[in-house]
């Protein structure tokens, strides 16, 4: 058994769309093969993976150091100990090989979109789907039969009034979504105020909405925005200021009594530890939202989660970003609170299995081994062109 090819692509996620920092009109995402000589079903078992939108696809960091590191150790090096499968761990180590810890930079993002094709690949072999086997390895068997999912949207974008906005999130509620969420932060306070009425009009209560400034806030404005959400009572104020400034997302604390959420720009358990250690964060009511395939993957994510656990945080706390199928399984196999979704952005990457409904802001999980990816037809047509 071994890692016969790691192949890669970058795909244009481009879109009119913007948060309060960014654009996407020039947004690509990395598209990663791993191709085995693994047999099911009359082929290779190849295992997929890509990074979650918002980080530019790091290709020569991909070409330069992380793939070459797999295919140039021995074969034992990357297999399990009795040889059934290969190892997440091993081959998470061998990517990091030489790196310095400290200075995450996108280097994060490359080791996390590998690491997403290799569990792909590893429970394709296993002839499980991911959450199975984690449930298996971490949980005693025990996966959560469903995972609460809420719709993020509410973008920025030319042309689009309150109206058209009202129909983005009627859209969600009509697929199934009890919850959505919109971006502040990137019009004035006022207008912002009036397109969150908007959105809860058509929620039906503030409970049911979230809303994130993408970091663009510093200290006082984040303050009077809390002040002015305060009284909607909604499910979380997500990321108001930068996501290194512990001391700002403290001091909001002290101004914000209901629920707020950050961490999706948090690259390593180091980082989310220093977020628990002096962030203010409340672990009866925040909400912390790493995202694997940003961070180094499943494997770094583990250590998160301990670390979580050691300090008296439940993973139940855990919303994952980036709306994609690797967080879907993560949250039914090691019971997280739940996962965002992106049904009507970031296509083809947005979103989960095509058969697969939502019901009263639920999913249940596919039964294909693997994370599923070949049940979502447009993101699969992008696999297999790479994979051909």
């Amino acid at each position: 058994m071994r890692i016969v090819e790691i192949r890669h692509t970058a795909e244009p996620i481009n879109s009119s769309i913007r948060n309060a920092y960014i654009d996407f009109s020039t947004m690509t995402a990395a598209v990663v093969a791993v191709v085995t000589d693994v047999v099911r079903d009359g082929r290779p078992v190849v295992g997929y993976g890509f990074n979650s939108n918002g980080r530019y696809a790091p290709t020569g960091l991909l070409a330069e150091r992380f793939i070459p590191r797999i295919l140039t150790a021995p074969v034992e090096a990357t297999l399990t100990d009795d040889q059934s499968n290969l190892d997440p761990h091993k081959i998470w180590a061998l990517m990091m090989t030489g790196e310095k810890p400290g200075g995450h930079g996108e280097r994060s993002v490359a080791v996390g979109t590998i690491d997403m094709a290799v569990w792909d690949a590893v429970a394709k072999i296993e002839g499980k789907p991911l959450w199975q086997v984690l449930a298996d390895r971490y949980r005693n068997g025990q996966a959560d039969e469903r995972v609460w999912v809420y719709a993020a949207g509410g973008y920025y974008q030319p042309g689009k009034g309150i109206e058209a906005l009202q129909d983005e999130m009627r859209g969600y509620l009509d697929m199934g979504y009890a919850d959505v969420k919109l971006k502040i932060g990137g019009a004035s306070l006022q207008e912002d105020l009036e397109r969150i009425e908007a959105v809860i009009a058509v929620a039906g209560s503030g409970g049911n909405v979230c809303v994130d400034a993408n970091g663009r806030f510093d200290l006082q404005t984040a303050i009077d925005y809390a002040k002015a959400l305060q009284p909607y009572g909604l499910r979380w104020y997500e990321e108001a200021g930068d996501p290194l400034d512990y001391a700002l997302q403290a001091e909001l604390a002290n101004h914000y009594a209901p629920p707020m959420a950050t961490g999706e720009n948090l690259f390593s358990m180091p980082d989310a530890r220093n977020l628990l250690r002096y962030g203010g964060m409340r672990p009866d009511r925040d909400i912390l939202q790493f995202d694997c395939a940003l961070s180094y993957g499943l494997v770094e994510y583990l250590r998160t989660l301990a670390m979580m656990t050691e300090i008296g945080w439940s993973a139940r706390q855990v919303v994952p970003h980036g709306g994609h199928q690797m967080s879907l399984n993560m949250a039914a196999g090691l019971g997280l609170g739940g996962n965002e979704s992106y049904p009507g952005v970031f296509q083809p990457f947005g979103g989960f299995a095509d058969d697969i409904a939502v019901e009263n802001g639920y999913v249940r999980l596919p039964q294909n081994p693997g994370i599923g990816f070949e049940q979502k037809n447009n993101l699969y047509a992008v696999m297999k062109r790479l994979a051909a």
